[in-house]
């Protein structure tokens, strides 16, 4: 299911969108002004990005550039859904960063099919072999190492590591941790990512060191 974020200040519009998404399988958050989108990028980042032009606090054009030029943000999809029609006004748009646009009155079946097109051609594609010193994991196989020893991972220790070794270097939170390997609806017991850790460091050999333990945050490995 990806996260979408809305930023749209026409309620009725960003219901509009809201609805369409959802029917789609899509989690929607909205926006009203660019201010609470961009704390809620520190919280948490969407997979893909739908902006009008005009907004109470900051142009939309604005907001894509500041985007393009933050480092954590800087690849992330925007759609802008605007009533701003000429060609002028899509070139700009384009220029300063948007990866699609569409103009109001739009059909809510080109909104779908356009989100799901650009959600395809910016998936990050999983890699085929990963590498951390002497660990090795083979996607091809589904097989991790350590030093040549074939290491005995349980399917969810195994998207853990996976997903750990993705973001090598990066901080991520529990959350995040929970809603890509558990899934976002998961309720089970908070310990059960404190369990899964516990076991795969063990596993791990000498390299399940290299996953630390960031205090009320969540995990990195190093």
């Amino acid at each position: 299911m990806a996260l979408i974020y809305i930023v749209e200040d026409d309620n009725d519009v960003a219901e509009i969108e809201q609805i369409a998404l959802r029917n789609a399988g899509c989690e929607v958050k909205i926006f009203n002004d660019a201010k609470s989108f961009f704390k809620q990028l520190l919280e948490k980042l969407p997979e893909l990005v739908i902006i009008d032009r005009n907004l109470p606090d900051m142009n939309g054009c604005e907001i894509v550039k500041k985007l393009r030029s933050t480092p954590d943000y800087k690849r992330l999809p925007v759609i802008f859904v605007t009533a701003m029609d000429t060609d002028m006004d899509m070139a700009k748009g384009f220029d300063d960063g948007a990866d699609d646009y569409i103009t109001k009155p739009f059909s809510v079946m080109e909104l779908i099919s356009r989100v799901k097109a650009l959600l395809r051609r910016t998936k990050p594609e999983k890699a085929k072999r990963i590498q951390l010193d002497g660990l090795c994991m083979d996607n091809d196989k589904r097989e991790v190492t350590a030093n040549g020893v074939t290491l005995p991972l349980t399917y969810k220790e195994y998207e853990l590591l996976q997903y750990l070794l993705l973001n090598k270097g990066i901080v991520l939170s529990r959350d995040s941790i929970m809603e890509t390997i558990w899934g976002i609806e998961y309720e089970g017991e908070s310990r059960t990512l404190d369990m899964h850790i516990k076991t795969l460091r063990q596993k791990l050999l000498d390299y399940g060191e290299r996953i630390c333990t960031v205090r009320n945050v969540g995990y990195v490995i190093k």
